[in-house]
C-alpha cells in the first residue's frame, strides 16, 4: 500500500548582524503541485521527489518557501508559511498521514523567533495527529541546530560536504530513513551535543580540518554503532546571533540516548581541542596583492569572505575592484550586485561609454563606490542554467538562477559583471552565460568563503583568501553578539 507523505520546505540562512530585513517579497513561494517542478534539478527537494517516485509514495506537497541568504526575516514570512502549511497539513494529519518530510536549512531567524525550525517542529507535533507521525528531513551543514529541533524530529540528516555537492543525496538518505520508519514503526530519538565554539565560514570546508576529521569520525560511528541511524556534524552559521549558534553534533539513535550523548561528546571534545583549526582568518588584501607577480598565468582567485554573498553579504564591496584598477592588474573579472548601475546603462548602446559609480551601496562596510568610465559590452535578463547540477548553488536554487537584469562592462583590463540580484558565485555558468570565459582571466574576485571551490578550483592556477572590510568578516570577535550562549570560542579565552 502506498504511504501518504506530507512534503514542505522552509529555507533561509539568516545573517542577523546585517542592517535591514528580508521581506516577504524576497521569498519564492511554491505551492501544491508547483513543488513537483523541482524534479531533476539537483536540489534537496529534487532528491526527495526522486525517492518518493522510487518508493511509490503518495505525496501531499504543501508549500516550499526560500530566499537567498540575507538579514533578519520579517515575521510575516514564517506566519505566511505556517498558515499555508496548516491549511493543508492540519486536516491531513487529523485524518491520518504516514510520514512528514521537511526540506529545511536550519539557520532561519525572524524578528520574533530565533529558532524558526524548532518552532515549526514544535507546532507540527502539537497538531492533532502530529505527535506520533514519523518526521524526517534534510538540513544544511551550516544549520544552527537546537535542542527543540532534536526533540521534535525523528531523523533530520545534514549535508556531509561543503561545498554542498551532496545536498540531493542527503535528501534521498533522509527519505530512505523515513521509508524505514513508516514500515517498521520504529521511532528513533535524536541526541544533541553543542560545544562552546563557533567557526567562521572559512573554517567549515569539509576537505580541510577540523571538518574533514569530524565527518570521517561521524561516518565511522554510523558503521560501528548498530543503533545509530545517522550521525550529523553541523558546522553552524556564526553570523546568526542566537543562543545555539555554532558547531553541534546529533545522532539519530534507536538505542540508549545516554550512550549516544557519550559518543557525541567525544566528537565535541575533539572539535574543541582542535578549535583553532577552524578559526581561519584571511590576511589583508594589501599583503596578498604583491604575490600576484609570482604567477605567470591565471586565473588567480582573490577570495573575499567579508563580502560572501552565500552568507548574506550585499555583494557590492569595492576593495578588490579598486585595488585591481589602481594597480592595473588584468585581465581581471569581478561580479558586483548593483541594480542602480544596471539601470543607468539602460539607454546606452552596446559599445557605448558611460561613467558609473560602481558598488559601495549595500552596506556601510562595502567601501565607497568606484567611479570609472566603462564600455558596455552586453546586457541580458541575467538568467542562466547551472553548469554543474551538483554545485553548491543547486542546493539553494536548483538547476537555474536569475541574476536579474544584468550588464557586462569593461574598464581597461577590468571586466565587471553587474547584476540586479545578489548571486552567490558557486557556478561558472554565471560568467559563461554572459559571454565571459573565466579561464582566460588572470585574476577573478570571488565573493565567497568555501562554497565556490567545486566550481573554481578546477580552473584556478592559485587561490588566496583576502581580508577586506565587509559584514562577513572571519574575525568573529568584531561582531556585536548579544544572544549567543557564553562563554564561547573565539569570543572568550
Amino acid at each position: 500500500m502506498d504511504k501518504r507523505v506530507l512534503l514542505a520546505g522552509l529555507f533561509h540562512e539568516t545573517h542577523t548582524f546585517l542592517e535591514g530585513h528580508t521581506p516577504l517579497a524576497d521569498f519564492q513561494f511554491r505551492r501544491g503541485k508547483e513543488l513537483l517542478a523541482a524534479a531533476g534539478d539537483g536540489s534537496p527537494l529534487a532528491g526527495v521527489l526522486e525517492a518518493a517516485d522510487a518508493y511509490d509514495w503518495s505525496l501531499l506537497p504543501v508549500v516550499d518557501v526560500r530566499a537567498t541568504p540575507g538579514p533578519t526575516v520579517e515575521d510575516a514570512v514564517f506566519e505566511q508559511f505556517w498558515q499555508e502549511f496548516l491549511a493543508v497539513a492540519g486536516p491531513a494529519l487529523a485524518q491520518g498521514i504516514d510520514g512528514v518530510f521537511l526540506v529545511l536549512h536550519g539557520g532561519m531567524v525572524t524578528h520574533s523567533c530565533r529558532d524558526v525550525e524548532g518552532e515549526l517542529l514544535d507546532r507540527i507535533r502539537g497538531l492533532p495527529g502530529g505527535a506520533g507521525v514519523p518526521l524526517c528531513g534534510v538540513v544544511d551543514l551550516h544549520a544552527n541546530f537546537t535542542e527543540r529541533m532534536a526533540r521534535h524530529s525523528n531523523g533530520l540528516i545534514a549535508y556531509r560536504e561543503n561545498p554542498h555537492a551532496d545536498a540531493r543525496r542527503a535528501a534521498t538518505d533522509a527519505a530512505e530513513l523515513l521509508k524505514r520508519l513508516m514500515h517498521t514503526g520504529e521511532r528513533p530519538l535524536t541526541a544533541w551535543v553543542h560545544p562552546p565554539l563557533m567557526w567562521p565560514p572559512t573554517g567549515t570546508g569539509t576537505a580541510d580540518n577540523p571538518l574533514a576529521t569530524l565527518e570521517a569520525a561521524a561516518r565511522n560511528l554510523e558503521v560501528d554503532e548498530p543503533h545509530f541511524l545517522a550521525v550529523n556534524v553541523f558546522a553552524g552559521f556564526a553570523f546568526a546571533d542566537i543562543p545555539d549558534t555554532g558547531a553541534s553534533f546529533t545522532a539519530v539513535t534507536l538505542g540508549d540516548p545516554d550512550d549516544a550523548h557519550a559518543q557525541l561528546r567525544h566528537l565535541s571534545r575533539w572539535a574543541f581541542d582542535h578549535r583553532q583549526q577552524g578559526n581561519r582568518l584571511e590576511p589583508p588584501l594589501e599583503e596578498v596583492l604583491p604575490r600576484l607577480s609570482q604567477h605567470k598565468r591565471g586565473p588567480v582567485l582573490l577570495v573575499e569572505p567579508s563580502d560572501n554573498i552565500g552568507a548574506g553579504a550585499p555583494g557590492d564591496g569595492t576593495a578588490v575592484l579598486r585595488a585591481l584598477i589602481d594597480n592595473r592588474i588584468g585581465p581581471a573579472a569581478v561580479a558586483i550586485c548593483d541594480p542602480q548601475s544596471v539601470e543607468q546603462l539602460a539607454d546606452v548602446a552596446i559599445g557605448g561609454r558611460k561613467t558609473l559609480a560602481i558598488g559601495g551601496k549595500g552596506h556601510r562596510l562595502s567601501g565607497p563606490p568606484v567611479r570609472v568610465e566603462v564600455e558596455l559590452l552586453s546586457r541580458s535578463d541575467g538568467r542562466f542554467k547551472l553548469e554543474d547540477p551538483q554545485s553548491h548553488l543547486a542546493s539553494m536554487s536548483g538547476a537555474r538562477f536569475e541574476m536579474g537584469r544584468s550588464a557586462v562592462v569593461r574598464h581597461e583590463g577590468m571586466t565587471v559583471l553587474l547584476t540586479s540580484r545578489r548571486t552567490p558565485p558557486f557556478d561558472l555558468g554565471q560568467w559563461r552565460s554572459q559571454g565571459i570565459a573565466p579561464e582566460k582571466m588572470f585574476v577573478i574576485c570571488v565573493k565567497a568563503a568555501v562554497a565556490h571551490r567545486r566550481a573554481y578550483e578546477p580552473i584556478a592556477a592559485a587561490s588566496y583568501l583576502v581580508g577586506t572590510p565587509g559584514p562577513c568578516s572571519s574575525d568573529l570577535r568584531t561582531l556585536p553578539y548579544q544572544h549567543v550562549r557564553r562563554p564561547i570560542f573565539p569570543l572568550d579565552t
